[in-house]
């Protein structure tokens, strides 16, 4: 091998490792999140991407969507549309205050033993009792749950929506999510079960990764009350998420909490 071949490949080896790890991240993204007006319409567009926030992989399932209005009650999606690489929907912001958009999945996975065989099951967690049958050995269960999440408000913000249903992992805004500035700090709780969250690492990406040669992430860590605070270098939309993984009733379950905020400049 030349001494210019050498040189190449070692220069390619090089370059792949400085590269930015690709990751799929799922994610809600609201065409504005604080309005005024008598007749206020959203677009959202849903998706899993590499990139924040470009369509270029898959759409998100939005077939557990909720749109929550301030007054709590729901809030009909409408124009729902699934695309090759983004799905989407609109809604009426028909009274002032702050909406919350939710996609939360929950399902189970399960390895076990028949007959000596080894075999796998995927499923909802109502399903669990009739699917593995009772001579199964070596039975493990894994739960996933994952929130997705965003937030609008027309006007006014209000805080009724901002409260957590207490079941997985869940942000609580200390600092209202339509009312973040450039500069400025803002603070969020983290919950689990509606209990504290503490040394739960949370990801923070600004958008935009396509345009940059760097991902400009960041970490925290919420302490012992699951409180975490971020100040804003710049405007734009950021993508926060945080996972824990925990036993809960004899089996493993990670919980996941997504968001989309707007940071507005000064």
């Amino acid at each position: 091998m030349t001494n210019h071949l050498k040189l190449t490949l070692i220069a390619a080896a090089v370059s792949l490792l400085a590269l930015p790890a690709q990751a799929h991240r799922a994610w809600l993204l609201p065409s504005a999140t604080v309005l005024s007006g008598s007749d206020v319409w959203v677009t959202v567009d849903a998706a899993v991407s590499n990139d924040l926030f470009y369509f270029e992989h898959n759409p998100l399932q939005l077939d557990n969507l909720s749109v929550e209005g301030p007054d709590g009650k729901a809030v009909a999606p409408e124009n729902l549309a699934k695309g090759r690489f983004r799905s989407t929907f609109d809604f009426k912001l028909t009274q002032p205050g702050t909406y919350k958009l939710t996609v939360a999945n929950q399902g189970l996975f399960a390895n076990y033993k028949l007959d000596g065989q080894k075999k796998r099951w995927r499923g909802k967690a109502e399903e669990l009792a009739t699917a593995i049958p009772a001579k199964a050995t070596d039975v493990k269960v894994t739960e996933n749950r994952s929130r997705i999440e965003s937030f609008v408000t027309s006007g006014k913000p209000s805080v009724d929506t901002l409260k957590p249903t207490g079941v997985g992992l869940e942000m609580v805004p200390v600092t209202h999510p339509n009312n973040l500035v450039v500069g400025e700090k803002a603070t969020f709780r983290l919950v689990l079960d509606g209990q504290p969250a503490s040394g739960v690492a949370v990801e923070i990406v600004p958008g935009g990764i396509r345009y940059r040669d760097k991902l400009n992430d960041s970490k925290v860590t919420t302490d012992d009350s699951g409180t975490f605070s971020v100040t804003w270098p710049g405007p734009g939309f950021y993508w926060m998420s945080a996972s824990v993984r925990d036993d809960k009733s004899k089996r493993q379950r990670r919980s996941t909490y997504t968001t989309t905020v707007e940071v507005l400049p000064q």
